[in-house]
């Protein structure tokens, strides 16, 4: 990097480390609108839930939609919809499965035998499995193409944020404190990477009573409305613990659910 270096890549020629990479090129046959992150600072959140039911919305609504579960290690995308099977390749493209309701996918339970089967691989060999499904698969037109991404911000994370042209990220947490401090690594990541974040969605919020339909607080007070102060973003959507959504999800039948709670989140998707 050269001493008069002004750090604004976009006037300048040079090679060198200060330059972040290229994004890489979709298949030649892909023409994808909106794409966006769905992310979480941990695990076990329910952003694969999150991811499931944004598609579903934007399926019903007439959108084309997509997904790419980029949760290599812990994949559960085709499980919410019900899809088995091999994903189909030939010399340079792979093909997505589509489920019931024509909402396309491409993960890494669909590559397996055995759905069961733990997928033991390093950091390098994921990340590269994540850019092709970005790069080689023929996704065809589509409107929105959704990004399950990986818990933290490791590897496979960065590689997304690198390779993939992102839109926006929607962050998912829970209410715990300790949870929302780890949503701020998410947001500092999304925000050192020059990535929009189009809001935040708490899952877990609270629990109906069967009885008297007040909500309960399991968790106690949420800590999420201070994070997304502290940050100025938006509280798109507080998720119910709900049993009847769990079951759905259970049976592969994610696509039938009401998902009233997320109207706004949809909205900060389709204001883009």
């Amino acid at each position: 990097m050269s001493e008069e270096c002004t750090h604004d890549c976009s006037s300048c020629h040079e090679n060198c480390d200060h330059r972040p990479p290229e994004k890489a090129s979709t298949n030649a046959d892909t023409h994808i609108k909106h794409v966006i992150g769905i992310v979480s600072g941990k695990g076990g959140v329910g952003k694969s839930t999150v991811t499931g039911l944004l598609a579903m919305l934007c399926n019903k609504i007439g959108k084309k939609v997509g997904i790419l579960d980029a949760d290599i290690t812990g994949p559960s995308i085709p499980r919410l919809f019900g899809v088995h099977g091999i994903l189909k390749a030939s010399e340079n493209e792979i093909y997505p499965c589509v489920s019931k309701s024509g909402i396309e996918m491409v993960s890494s339970n669909l590559m397996l035998d055995n759905e069961t089967d733990p997928v033991l691989w390093r950091g390098p060999i994921l990340a590269s499995l994540v850019k092709q499904f970005w790069t080689d698969v023929k996704w065809g037109d589509l409107d929105y193409l959704y990004v399950d991404m990986p818990p933290g911000t490791g590897d496979v994370g960065l590689t997304v944020y690198q390779s993939v042209k992102l839109d926006g990220i929607i962050i998912v947490t829970s209410p715990q404190d300790l949870v929302s401090m780890i949503v701020s690594k998410a947001v500092k990541m999304a925000q050192m990477m020059d990535i929009p974040i189009l809001g935040v969605i708490e899952n877990y919020s609270y629990v109906l009573c069967p009885d008297c339909g007040k909500a309960i607080d399991l968790f106690g007070s949420s800590a999420t409305s201070k994070v997304c102060d502290d940050y100025k973003l938006k509280l798109l959507a507080r998720m119910p613990i709900d049993p009847a959504l769990v079951k759905l999800c259970d049976e592969g039948r994610i696509d039938e659910a009401a998902a009233p709670f997320m109207h706004d989140a949809l909205d900060a998707v389709l204001a883009l």
